[in-house]
């Protein structure tokens, strides 16, 4: 596993890099691995990437609304290949509404995953959080999706070579987009491990999950988020929406695909695609 302090680019290739990843994303082409390029690239140069790709979005007027947290169960890293837990940016221009009709060819290889998304009320930081700290910062949590996108190859299709965490952090942790619906609750109106939900695409049930495989409670997710930022000299903000990872393996999207995603007493959400 590469270093998570080392850095190895310069920043011109940074932004080469963020770059190539903005313009697979605005032309739906996917591009090679980071590390095909850059084998020697490590953890903290891919955030270094991600940061730079967030900065080219902010330019264009996009503006930040919060982030995911990625493969924190054995489900997505068993799926993804990889085996530690990742970070992304969320902007206004990635949330979509539920019963939304998107273009399944607007994004690279998309794939649903069933998540819970927390809106918090209070800033978030510091180095030993625990569970309780995340809900007293909590203002509610709500059922979500998350629509990833592979920017760069998750397999090479000329050498077959799998892309690594350095590859999934630089692709901005593979989100392109969350949707948001059924019922809010607060962080403690429910217990929040056990929070189940069914994936249906076209009627037939994909995916089932409880919210516990996220390291075993959901929180935990944003805890070794909030962590990581801290070491950074950053937090997490009040009125960020925080996706606290997929209690499932992705689901694939294709064209004329209805999926509905029940989450109980939780409610439901609708999505299309063309």
């Amino acid at each position: 596993m590469s270093d998570i302090a080392t850095t190895t680019l310069s920043d011109d290739e940074v932004r080469s890099e963020a770059h190539l990843l903005d313009e697979a994303e605005r032309t739906a082409t996917q591009i090679r691995q980071t590390t095909a390029v850059h084998p020697g690239a490590t953890i903290a140069d891919a955030y270094r990437i991600q940061a730079a790709w967030l900065e080219t979005r902010l330019a264009r007027g996009e503006e930040l609304v919060g982030h995911k947290i990625g493969l924190t169960s054995r489900a997505m890293q068993a799926a993804m290949n990889i085996d530690t837990p990742d970070s992304g940016f969320l902007t206004d221009a990635m949330v979509f509404t539920p019963g939304s009709r998107l273009t399944a060819s607007r994004f690279c290889d998309p794939k649903l995953e069933i998540e819970l998304a927390f809106r918090l009320a209070e800033d978030l930081a510091g180095t030993e959080l625990t569970v309780d700290d995340v809900l007293d910062a909590t203002a509610e949590v709500t059922p979500a999706v998350e629509l990833i996108a592979a920017r760069s190859y998750r397999r090479d299709p000329e050498t077959g070579r799998s892309r690594t965490v350095v590859d999934t952090i630089a692709d901005n942790a593979a989100d392109a987009g969350i949707i948001c619906g059924g019922d809010a609750v607060g962080p403690r109106d429910v217990d929040l491990r056990w929070v189940a939900a069914i994936g249906h695409r076209n009627g037939v049930v994909e995916e089932t999950g409880v919210a516990a495989g996220v390291l075993d409670h959901p929180a935990i997710g944003i805890i070794w988020l909030a962590r990581r930022y801290t070491e950074q000299g950053l937090r997490l903000e009040a009125g960020q929406l925080v996706l606290a990872g997929s209690f499932t393996r992705p689901i694939d999207v294709r064209p004329g695909d209805h999926f509905r995603f029940d989450y109980g007493p939780l409610g439901a959400l609708e999505l299309e695609f063309d």
